[in-house]
């Protein structure tokens, strides 16, 4: 029996996903890549069983970002489109299974992706009586419309991977809580610039509440300077791709520039943990973590620079955590390391504490 399939892939690779086909399929397919100049796309075709290709691929098509089995290729117009996916539907669909209807559309045409998506869903619903589940189905209909001509398929709901999912746990809130105390990186003024955009785009991607310079002892105006410079270049390059990119309101994190010991003082009662190569490490640790940020409150890190932090303010941190242990992190990869440790080890915590 002769079938079709169609292989999303990347754009670029649709050469190469195409001979890659046929050396695992066989001779005796045949394979389109960007059928009708559509990027992304290879079509195949072949005879047989249809299960056995599809396994091999699934198994061994690396470059497969999804596999779908065409049910029905019809003209491109929503009559045809809404007929077609109802009858796909009806036969694969179970009694109260959930589904929605992702549609991409190439080519120029009188009705838009959305138009498919609402009127194909409601005529399977007429067909079938399914609810439908635009988040999380439990099967999704694809209709891929190439040119004037339309492909249906029908899949698992489980073949999309979504950023968010039901208990799927936030950090954003826990990150809002965080205020990190970075020691300055100085010397080479390229190397300070360098390391300070690094380290403003790592506060920056995390939304922190607040990031504070903070220098222990006397520095060089101008290494100070450049670091700051390049702290505030970081913040605003990734602010305004979070701003383009996300759909939701950035926080825009606050820099701060307040001597170590002094800050230590201005806090003193609120939560402050220290990172350092002395402490303990964050499995030890992970509970009394969690607790801390439980408390609902601002949690401020201490995170050294070269030489580290001065030992005598460990005595006053709630913990003194090591989050590499038998590694000493480089400055420009540390905020990132020591957020990542300690927002990890919370949720670690408590996902063993609920059971």
């Amino acid at each position: 029996m002769a079938w079709t399939i169609l292989v999303k892939t990347q754009r670029g690779l649709e050469r190469i996903t195409a001979s890659r086909i046929k050396e695992l399929l066989g001779e005796g397919v045949s394979t389109i890549s960007t059928p009708m100049g559509a990027l992304g796309l290879v079509l195949v075709e072949g005879s047989g069983d249809i299960a056995e290709s599809l396994n091999i691929l699934k198994s061994e098509l690396l470059e497969a970002e999804k596999i779908l089995p065409v049910e029905a290729r019809v003209p491109a117009n929503l009559d045809s489109i809404c007929r077609a996916a109802a009858l796909a539907a009806a036969k694969f669909l179970k009694p109260d299974e959930t589904f929605a209807v992702r549609t991409t559309r190439r080519g120029k045409h009188p009705f838009t992706s959305i138009d498919v998506n609402i009127r194909a869903g409601a005529c399977i619903q007429k067909a079938t009586g399914n609810p439908v589940n635009l988040d999380y189905p439990d099967k999704i209909v694809w209709v891929e419309i190439i040119g004037d001509k339309a492909y249906i398929s029908i899949t698992e709901g489980s073949i999309e991977w979504r950023k968010t999912y039901p208990g799927k746990p936030s950090v954003i809130r826990m990150l809002s809580l965080i205020t990190v105390a970075q020691v300055p990186y100085t010397g080479d003024l390229r190397a300070a610039r360098k390391v300070g955009e690094r380290i403003g785009r790592a506060a920056q991607t995390f939304e922190l509440r607040e990031l504070v310079i903070a220098p222990f002892k006397p520095v060089d105006a101008l290494e100070l300077a450049e670091f700051i410079r390049g702290v505030l270049e970081g913040v605003k390059s990734r602010y305004e791709i979070q701003v383009r990119a996300y759909g939701r309101k950035v926080r825009r994190v606050e820099v701060l520039v307040q001597d170590l010991y002094q800050f230590v003082r201005d806090r003193r009662g609120e939560v402050l943990i220290v990172t350092s190569t002395r402490g303990k490490p964050v499995s030890e640790l992970m509970h009394s973590i969690r607790r801390l940020f439980e408390r609902g409150e601002r949690v401020n890190v201490l995170i050294g620079a070269r030489e580290g932090l001065p030992t005598g303010i460990f005595r006053y941190a709630d913990l003194v955590v090591d989050v590499a242990p038998g590694i000493t992190l480089a400055t420009d990869v540390a905020l990132t390391s020591c957020v990542t440790a300690l927002i990890d080890s919370t949720l670690i915590a408590a996902r063993v504490e609920e059971g």
